[in-house]
């Protein structure tokens, strides 16, 4: 059996409010939709992400889950992060890349459960229900605790 994997992209934006003020980092998160992740929000957001098998590569993987998650094709060069082990013992591999996009136009895949639970209805849902730009701080508040290592070490690389 084959443990479960992960692949995602860390996107990311510097911003500053004035001329010659010190570059703000920016990173774009997403929430989970769906009804068990209706009500978290410290702690629930994450990079975009999703499973792949050993039959695709990890950055394909890793792209592909980005676009089916906020409808964005992402090109560019891609800074491989240091894969992390989540609480459930999925490893989840990242990406970086500087990039932007407006959170207002995010079009995700959907999912379809039964909802409510053993009522025999099933009901669909968005894969992501909404997204935004965190600073570094913010993002370590709301990003999945396990995935903090990422902004990290995103942070160390960009600013050095």
């Amino acid at each position: 059996m084959t443990s479960k994997q992960s692949a995602g992209i860390l996107l990311y934006r510097q911003t500053s409010d004035f001329e010659g003020a010190e570059r703000a980092l920016e990173v774009f998160l997403v929430h989970p939709g769906g009804p068990f992740w209706r009500n978290k929000n410290e702690g629930s957001w994450t990079i975009p992400k999703g499973e792949f098998t050993n039959d695709e590569p990890a950055l394909d993987a890793a792209i592909r889950e980005f676009r089916e998650e906020t409808g964005v094709q992402l090109k560019g060069r891609f800074q491989p992060l240091s894969f992390i082990k989540q609480k459930g013992g999925k490893k989840v591999y990242a990406w970086a890349i500087a990039g932007d996009l407006d959170p207002e136009t995010l079009v995700s895949n959907t999912f379809e459960i039964e909802w409510p639970r053993k009522s025999g209805k099933m009901k669909t849902f968005p894969e992501i229900d909404k997204g935004g730009w965190f600073s570094l701080a913010n993002a370590r508040q709301f990003i999945n605790p396990a995935q903090i290592s990422f902004l990290d070490e995103l942070e160390e690389t960009v600013r050095s």
